[in-house]
């Protein structure tokens, strides 16, 4: 019989994964793992409506707990603060630093889930590893889950080849809906436990509150890029994003804003408002730190963010390793230190990490 570790995250889907993967005849075991400090990290600050009596991960892993006990398998627990903070959180709060917008969830998964979590579950004896993500593997190849609304295959689109090699997706051709119902047959306490939220492992947090604990805050002026006016204050340039509409407290107008870029070393953030394509439209991007998994086409498509629809383009591969990614229909928002994933149909191609944006053949100077 083969044996199979399951990462069980006290959710629903982790939940399902290991039940119809114990159905489907494996041995099947599960493995909780810690990879936040709730004492040292502070992790309620910010966040009134959490229960200060156990800290969100440990109502996790009493879930994680109850669920194995349910459906009849041994739950192992590891810890991995330090890796997390190293090669996560660590990455995280640089990209920030630089303007950036970094996407946590994606460096998770290629250091701690497929890696760190991994060479865990071979130490217990595994053949295959499995997780509740919405995605398929076939012949060694990722594709897009048959749920659209849950597919989760942007996130993984930095684990490589070699690192999915053995990986069990057993929730691909199910959409959240038959998630759910099976839990419920199951009568499993995560049923209708709501999805995680906000940063990985790190949950759902008031940000700007949060990250004040690790970034000092910086105040600086809101100016108008076309007219050069001042126009309010803003409370630090990692708390917003290109294309931002929330969280600009200025005066003076009644007009929607927008964030259109950021000057690091004078600290102003940069909007404007009325035509958004003027500002936000661009037609190229160079795409560092690309992890393949399948030979990539002249012509497919990519996502520049997760709830996006597919953009049409052509690829070109510079000396150096990055990609060169055209599309002359123009996309909104490309955003620096986001992901871009390639996608042929639905198959995952791999991905990169957003460095620089053109609009006609000139750079965009968002930062």
């Amino acid at each position: 019989m083969r044996k199979v570790i399951v990462g069980m995250s006290g959710g629903v889907d982790s939940s399902v994964a290991a039940i119809l993967l114990k159905k489907q005849g494996y041995e099947v075991e599960g493995l909780f793992m810690r990879n936040w400090d709730t004492s040292v990290n502070g992790d309620f600050l910010g966040n009134p409506d959490l229960n200060n009596d156990i800290c969100p991960q440990e109502q996790d892993y009493n879930d994680a707990k109850k669920v194995c006990e349910k459906i009849g398998i041994p739950l192992h627990r590891v810890d991995f603060v330090k890796e997390y903070w190293d090669y996560v959180f660590t990455y995280f709060l640089d990209e920030l630093k630089k303007g950036r917008t970094p996407n946590p969830d994606i460096m998770c998964n290629k250091y701690i889930k497929f890696d760190m979590f991994a060479k865990e579950a071979r130490k217990l004896g595994a053949d295959y590893i499995a997780t509740g993500h919405y995605a398929k593997i076939k012949n060694g190849i990722l594709y897009r889950a048959k749920d659209n609304n849950k597919d989760q295959t942007y996130f993984l689109s930095q684990v490589s080849k070699k690192q999915l090699e053995n990986v069990l997706f057993p929730l691909g051709d199910l959409t959240k809906k038959e998630v759910r119902e099976i839990a419920h047959k199951y009568d499993l306490i995560t049923a209708e436990k709501k999805d995680s939220t906000g940063i990985c492992f790190i949950g759902e947090r008031n940000f700007k509150h949060f990250l004040e604990n690790y970034l000092p805050n910086k105040e600086g002026n809101i100016v108008n890029i076309e007219t050069n006016e001042v126009l309010g204050k803003h409370q630090g340039l990692m708390y917003y994003t290109i294309g931002q509409r929330r969280g600009l407290h200025v005066g003076g107008t009644n007009e929607r804003l927008f964030v259109v870029g950021k000057d690091l070393k004078k600290n102003i953030l940069y909007v404007a408002l009325g035509d958004e394509n003027k500002y936000l439209i661009s037609t190229a991007a160079i795409i560092e730190e690309v992890n393949l998994l399948d030979k990539l086409p002249k012509k497919c498509t990519a996502k520049f963010r997760y709830r996006q629809q597919d953009n049409v383009i052509e690829t070109n591969i510079l000396e150096d390793g990055n990609v060169l990614v055209s599309y002359p229909e123009g996309a909104k928002s490309v955003t620096p230190g986001q992901a871009c994933v390639f996608y042929d149909g639905d198959k995952c191609l791999g991905g990169g990490i957003i460095k620089e944006v053109y609009k006609n053949n000139e750079k965009v100077s968002y930062l």
